[in-house]
């Protein structure tokens, strides 16, 4: 790349580009490698390869030409020249330029190679028609550094801390900077100094790494507990541009030095009989920091408190010890008290510290001496009383002493709490006994305790009062005896092996150890219980009682003998009486049906007799009931038996039984009385009757109707005892209740028994002729009513309320 000679070119170089540079002024460039030499006498031949220009930032003289490029493929005038890239066609646009008939290329702006430190250009070679005579090349520029750009810090204040006391050579903080310009270049070489630290100078830098360390011993933070350094850096190693910061270098306190009290002797006062005051206060002093385990004191008492009765604590912000009692102190005993006392730091001092001169002091307290209140020999007093004590029982004896041995004082003793008002308490010994009976019940027994409170008081010009407390034990006394406990009521199986047996339960009024475990046993007066019945103990409080062997249904009674654990015991003998019934083989008493199935009613002997007896008596008042039938029917049939001789059978009523009413469907069937042989003719199989035997029920032969009237009376005896035999319907001696007619009638309103018959197909007024009884059957069913209406009577006002017969 040189500049080319004036005379023509050979043929053989027309084809190369040539580059060249151009500086203002000269006129003849230098190339862009001035160090290779081409030969004198003839030009070397150059492919399109262009080296990078370099180019200094910041350069002023513009436009400044950078190089000019040649094609050796057309003569001159012949070629245009362009460029395109970073610069020129794009961002930032403007800052490089080609005379596109010469090849030259300019810079026009100044440039920053903070911003861009390169530029990457395309040249074209192109001939007067456009066409491309040479390949497209790269054109690269770079930016040349100036030391144009300080360098900084990167705080304004670095902080370190380091110990007091600490050897040369310790590490305490490290300062950074930075440089804008090029790194590899002496224009970003930084160095590092202190400009100023004080005297004497106690830190170092090191210039390349920026690290402060210690360099002597002498660092005390009680003299100067921060230092304030200011620090510089300087590029071009240290030669160029400068920039200044600080360092804040902070000094941790250690223990290097000991508390001090501010005096040797301290003196104070203290009052007898308190405790928890404070006395005083111990002055000391401390350089290290405030606040800081170095600084707080720690007091210890190391002579004259045998006894323990005084502490000190440590003030937090003053430091100070204060003096305080814990135990009262006792003027009669001691009037004076001389304590050594040493104070220590939280932290342990260091080795290197000196001693304390003043780490220990005396300190004397002179006791006051005061009216003191008496004192209860032993508070609370605890003591015990049976229950039921009668009055003037004694309780205790409660008594206080006067610790004021010096003054001659008298005590006096009273009650400032005894809700019963139980107690009676002697004024001048402070004896206590009871003035009455306490009730067991009362509501201020807690627990089976009783409290009270006694005051005893002396007699000086400001008397003083201590308080007493007692409290009494009411003893239990086994007083009651246990009794069965209310259960569920229960039956026993008859069979010992069925059935959970009957659970018993005692209680008693006694509280323990009076109470339970309760003992169970049978009478002893009735030796013949333990043969049938056996008590087995379930827990302190329930045993369970079962039958020996198989025992009666019905109700027993039996004797039992309960006793508690009382001393001396307490028992009460107890009638018991338990029902035992027949069960199942589930061990559940079988209900009554199931019973008699079982076989057995399940009655005791008492209700048989009873039963047995009913039975034979209403057996007894059937037959005479039959016998007057009987002979009421015979005489009937002599001389009543007279008249028409018309179909009286369905005529002859018995108004003695009536059912109950039009729904009772279980009153005899008059149809049977009406039509005999309908008896005979059966539909099928009539229903049995539980009280009807079975021998009984033999097929009875069909009836012929009476052809006289004189056997009417024999025909309805044989229709009444057909009716028993019927086992469709109740026997006669069946109770019924008929004042009960139905919730309502049917058949509206009664115009006779067989209404739906219709009263117009009858004439009942012969039944007059058959006697009284059947007159009133005439008057009842005959046409004529006016006799009723006269008498106010309704037809059903004349039935009878009682049991009968219908025939």
């Amino acid at each position: 790349p040189e500049e080319p000679p004036p005379h023509p070119l050979p043929a053989s170089c027309q084809s190369s580009l040539f580059l060249s540079l151009g500086v203002p002024g000269r006129r003849r460039p230098t190339t862009l490698y001035p160090w290779r030499r081409a030969p004198a006498l003839s030009r070397v031949r150059r492919a399109w390869v262009i080296p990078p220009i370099s180019v200094s930032e910041n350069h002023k003289r513009l436009p400044y030409p950078l190089v000019q490029i040649k094609s050796d493929k057309q003569q001159l005038g012949s070629v245009i020249y362009s460029i395109q890239g970073p610069g020129v066609d794009e961002e930032p646009r403007g800052v490089f330029s080609i005379d596109k008939f010469t090849g030259k290329v300019f810079l026009n702006a100044m440039l920053d190679r903070e911003k861009t430190d390169r530029f990457r250009l395309r040249a074209f070679a192109l001939d007067l028609g456009g066409s491309t005579l040479e390949d497209p090349t790269d054109l690269e520029i770079v930016v040349v550094d100036q030391n144009d750009n300080r360098p900084a810090f990167l705080q304004e204040a670095f902080t370190g801390r380091v110990l007091e006391g600490a050897v040369p050579g310790t590490y305490v903080t490290r300062a950074e900077a930075t440089d804008a310009d090029d790194p590899e270049t002496d224009n970003a070489a930084l160095r590092f100094s202190i400009l100023q630290q004080g005297s004497p100078e106690l830190f170092s830098i090191d210039e390349l790494t920026g690290e402060i360390r210690t360099v002597q011993v002498g660092l005390d933070r009680e003299v100067v507990a921060v230092y304030n350094l200011t620090l510089q850096v300087a590029d071009m190693s240290g030669d160029g541009l400068t920039a200044t910061a600080s360092a804040i270098i902070t000094l941790d306190d250690i223990n290097d030095n000991a508390p001090e009290f501010t005096r040797d002797e301290f003196f104070m006062e203290a009052t007898e009989a308190v405790s928890g005051v404070d006395v005083g206060r111990l002055e000391v002093e401390d350089r290290d920091l405030p606040g800081s385990p170095n600084w707080v004191a720690r007091f210890t008492i190391l002579e004259g408190d045998p006894d323990g009765q005084f502490t000190i604590r440590t003030d937090p912000k003053t430091n100070e010890g204060v003096l305080s009692i814990v135990k009262a102190l006792d003027y009669e005993s001691c009037e004076h008290y001389e304590l050594k006392v040493s104070v220590q730091n939280e932290a342990p001092l260091q080795a290197a510290a000196l001693r304390a001169e003043r780490g220990q002091a005396k300190v004397r307290v002179h006791v006051q001496d005061t009216n003191e209140p008496p004192v209860f020999q032993e508070n609370p007093l605890r003591t015990s009383l049976a229950e039921g004590a009668p009055p003037g029982t004694l309780v205790a004896t409660f008594s206080a002493r006067d610790p004021d041995t010096e003054q001659l004082q008298r005590l006096s003793y009273s009650k400032d709490y005894d809700p019963e008002d139980w107690l009676q308490v002697d004024a001048a010994t402070g004896r206590i006994q009871t003035q009455r009976v306490l009730s067991p019940a009362s509501p201020f027994l807690k627990g089976g305790w009783y409290r009270a409170i006694v005051l005893a008081q002396d007699d000086a010009s400001q008397p003083r009062t201590a308080t007493g407390t007692l409290s009494i034990e009411i003893l239990e006394v086994n007083d009651h005896a246990p009794m069965l406990a209310p259960l569920p009521p229960g039956s026993l199986c008859s069979e010992p092996h069925q059935g959970p047996g009957l659970l018993l339960g005692a209680t008693d009024e006694d509280l323990p150890p009076h109470g339970a475990p309760f003992h169970f046993q049978l009478s002893p007066r009735l030796p013949e219980l333990g043969g049938n019945w056996s008590l087995s103990q379930v827990n302190v409080s329930h045993a369970r009682l079962r039958p020996r062997h198989h025992v009666p249904e019905g109700l027993h009674r039996l004797s039992l003998l309960l006793r508690d654990s009382g001393q001396p015991p307490q028992q009460r003998e107890q009638p018991l009486n338990v029902t035992v019934c027949r069960c199942g083989q589930d061990g559940v008493c079988l209900p009554g049906a199931a019973a008699l199935l079982a076989g057995g009613t399940g009655l005791s002997l008492g209700a048989l007799v009873i039963v047995l007896a009913s039975a034979l008596l209403l057996l007894v008042l059937v037959l005479l009931v039959a016998l007057r039938a009987r002979f009421r029917k015979q005489s009937r049939g002599k001389g009543l038996l007279h008249g028409p001789q018309d179909d009286l059978r369905d005529n002859v009523l018995n108004y003695d039984e009536q059912g109950g009413g039009e729904e009772d469907q279980d009153a005899y069937d008059i149809s049977q009385l009406r039509h005999p042989t309908a008896l005979s003719l059966p539909l099928g199989p009539p229903p049995l009757r539980r009280d009807a035997p079975q021998g009984r029920l033999h097929p009875q032969p069909p009836r012929v109707l009476p052809t006289s009237p004189l056997d009417i009376a024999n025909f309805i005896n044989d229709g009444l005892e057909a009716a028993d035999s019927d086992p469709s319907v109740p026997p006669y001696d069946t109770a019924l209740i008929y004042d009960y007619e139905g919730d309502g009638s049917v058949a509206g309103t009664l115009s006779s028994i067989l209404s739906s018959q219709g009263d117009e197909d009858q004439d009942y007024d012969y039944l007059r002729d058959w006697g009284p009884r059947f007159a009133r059957l005439a008057d009842m069913y005959g046409h004529p009513w006016d006799h009723r209406a006269r008498e106010g009577l309704s037809p059903g006002a004349l039935l009878p309320r009682h049991r009968g017969r219908t025939a």
